[in-house]
Formats: structure tokens, sequence, C-alpha cells
């Protein structure tokens, strides 16, 4: 299998492993998946927290690292994630890792080109080269558990870095959710996870939809990327946030709500031109990640948010 489209079976679990008790309890709950290194939104998302009405719990779901293979970029995005609750995603499993094998291990679909997969494969070489110079950071990062389970206003989540049987699963991705018969596979899944909202990210584009499960509506959000345009001629990231109270700091994209809980994919607007010259300080044109994300960082991907928003009830209903 070539590196970067496998899935190690250690990043293997099973739905029922997230049917457990809850990791942690809020009221207001940021999910923060995708970030990619980027520290300008780093600090938009910490500003974002400092503005809200209340105290937040903030889980940073994954793929905090990418375009940071600087040292001081790599020790500043791991020392304020690292002190908060964090997942590991296959990003932060394979720069803690010793075997080489996997590639990025992003497990990439047969929809992903072999050109962009081994541009990943010859990004995370330099990034883990990064980490290796940091033997305390790579050891904590090693530590992070793949999933949690949270509860806000009473409501169960499920929080999973690829989808609900692996790391770097790529079954909440918006190409897979276009078919019904999957649908009826992850709308099982809901029920066997005892969970009624299910918030993921890896697949770098967002979306949200809901379902019709025997326990009742449920939603899944993916949030795309904390640390990317996720919308054609926009420039922000994309969190999501699950809270019993509304976000008056800021105007959510889309969302909805399942009982006295809202789900809402917020924007992360970071400092656009600081974030292209960071970027671009490492990695110039002909780079690796510069031919597969410049333009994205630049203009956005060619998705808009109604192919995002697949929701039957929004917040405004």
């Amino acid at each position: 299998m070539t590196p970067g489209r496998s899935c190690p079976l250690h990043y293997r679990y099973q739905p029922s492993d997230l049917s457990r008790a809850p990791d942690l309890t809020a009221d207001t709950l940021y999910v923060v998946g995708g970030l990619y290194g980027n520290l300008p939104a780093l600090e938009a998302v910490l500003e974002m927290i400092a503005r809200e009405a209340g105290p937040v719990t903030l889980v940073f779901n994954g793929d905090f690292n990418w375009f940071n293979v600087d040292a001081a970029g790599f020790k500043a995005v791991n020392r304020e994630v690292l002190n908060h609750v964090a997942l590991r995603g296959n990003v932060e499993t394979e720069i803690a890792g010793d075997d080489a094998a996997a590639g990025c291990g992003c497990a990439y679909p047969e929809w992903v080109g072999d050109a962009e997969v081994e541009r990943s494969n010859r990004i995370i070489e330099r990034l883990r080269g990064a980490a290796l110079q940091q033997p305390d950071i790579r050891g904590q990062l090693a530590a992070l558990p793949m999933h949690l389970v949270a509860e806000v206003g009473g409501v169960r989540i499920a929080i999973v870095h690829g989808d609900g049987e692996s790391l770097a699963g790529w079954n909440f991705s918006q190409e897979a959710l276009a078919d019904i018969a999957h649908r009826r596979k992850i709308a099982r899944q809901f029920e066997i996870m005892r969970a009624r909202i299910i918030a993921s990210s890896h697949t770098c584009l967002p979306v949200a939809l809901d379902f019709d499960t025997a326990q009742g509506r449920c939603a899944l959000i993916n949030n795309g990327a904390a640390g990317m345009p996720n919308f054609i001629s926009t420039h922000y990231g994309v969190i999501t946030r699950i809270a019993t109270r509304r976000a008056n700091h800021v105007v959510p994209l889309y969302g909805t709500r399942l009982d006295a809980v809202r789900i809402e994919a917020l924007p992360v607007r970071y400092d656009q031109a600081r974030w292209q010259r960071e970027f671009l300080a490492n990695w110039p044109q002909g780079s690796a990640a510069h031919a597969s994300y410049y333009q994205r960082i630049a203009t956005g991907p060619a998705y808009d948010m109604a192919q995002a928003a697949r929701l039957s009830v929004s917040l405004a209903a």
C-alpha cells in the first residue's frame, strides 16, 4: 500500500468504545480540528474564547501541526495546545512515532490524486524532523487519546479526529456522506456510541447534517479546518461550538439545535496577511506544501457554505 493511503491497525477502534461515561462536561465546548500549525488562527481562537460570556472547554481535535516545520512555530503551537484538552490526529501520531511506513497517516481515499499523497508524505518528513528536536513534546503527543466523550446540557458528544472507526477515517467526509446507504450506517453508529452529536475533522472540508435515529434526531458536524479557508473566496477557518447559550460575540455560519444545546460552525478570522508570510517563510514556491495548499490559503477551496450546511433544522428555526 502506498504510504499516505494506508490506515495502520493501531488507528482503529470500535464505535462501542465511545459508549463510555463522559470524559468531560461543559456548558460551552469548542472543538478545534485542523489548525495545521497556523499560529494566527490559534491566537484568534483564544481571543474568541476570551469574549465568551462564561467558561469554555477547548478541545483541539488533532492535526494542530502540519505547516509549522520551523522550530519556533513548532514549539509555540504545541506549547499552547498542550495546555488544553487535545486529541492526536494522524499528524501527531506520525511525528510522535518512529515508524515512517504510513507516511503522513492520512489514509487518503481514491478520489485524492497520487501527486497530492506524495506531497503530503514530503511535508510529514519535514515536520518529523522538527519534532525530533523536541523529545518532550513528542512524548506528550504520543500520550494523547484518539477520541473523547463529552456532555453539554445533558447531551452526549462523541469527539473523533477521523470517523467512528478510525483515527484517519474518511466516513465523515462531505463526499462519503452524500451516499444515503452510508448515512444509514452512520445513524446506527450514533446509537452504538449513545451519542446525539458527533464532532469530527480530518477531511479538510466542513460538513454538518442531522440524522433520524432510534434515540431521536442526532447531528454530525465536521469543522473541516480551523487553520485554512473552507469556502471559496474566503480567508477564515471554521471551528465547532456546542453550547447551552447563544454565541453573542460572533455570528455563526450555520448550525442547529438539539433540545437546549446549540451546535454552531463559527468562523475563525485570523490575520491572513501574517499567516501568508509565515507560511511562505517555510513553504516557498516549488515546495510540497505550496503546491498542495497555497491556492487554498490565498483564495479558498472550490466549495461553498451551501454544500456544507445539510441540516433539516437550522439555528434560525
